[in-house]
């Protein structure tokens, strides 16, 4: 194995997608891997694309960005959602929901991507099914610290505006036994 690729899974094993991944599907995946290098301001995707991939940060920042609908203001500036530095990764979901994309993601530091494709989720699933599990479990348990990151933030808006419209409505609160 060549000392770039030893460094990369290296650097992958430490990640949260890939943890608890044996050495012969990481190093099987880690072949696979597109390295891209961003610059300030440039996008990975934009919001609404509909991909068939998925991006771990090497290097550098990353920010998703939602881009407001035309009846909040033709000039609202996009709203940062999250924040990707080393290690993290995003656009997972569309892979999964296979939904057009729901954030655009740009650079906000000089950064370095590593795209997983859809096609690379498959082969692994067609080579090492445990590892395929472990991956999604990955996937799943970072998906419910943003559900829980989400609900947190938004409990918080609503008791710091004192408003109801973001609180649910009466008749879908489901009473207790």
């Amino acid at each position: 194995m060549d000392g770039e690729l030893a460094q990369l899974m290296e650097f992958l094993s430490r990640t949260p997608f890939f943890g608890g991944v044996d050495d012969g599907a990481l190093d099987h995946l880690a072949r696979l891997l597109v390295a891209r290098d961003v610059a300030v301001g440039e996008a990975v995707f934009r919001e609404h694309e509909h991909g068939r991939s998925m991006f771990i940060v090497q290097r550098g920042e990353v920010v998703a960005l939602h881009h407001p609908d035309a009846g909040a203001g033709a000039d609202a500036p996009p709203v940062k959602l999250m924040r990707f530095r080393e290690g993290d990764f995003f656009g997972e979901t569309t892979l999964i929901e296979m939904q057009p994309r729901p954030f655009s993601a740009v650079a906000e530091q000089p950064a370095r991507v590593l795209e997983l494709k859809a096609t690379h989720l498959y082969a692994l699933y067609q080579r090492d099914v445990h590892a395929y599990v472990m991956v999604l479990q990955n996937i799943n348990r970072e998906l419910c610290r943003r559900l829980r990151r989400a609900s947190l933030r938004v409990s918080h808006f609503a008791s710091e505006l004192e408003d109801e419209e973001t609180q649910i409505p009466d008749e879908f609160v489901v009473p207790r036994r």
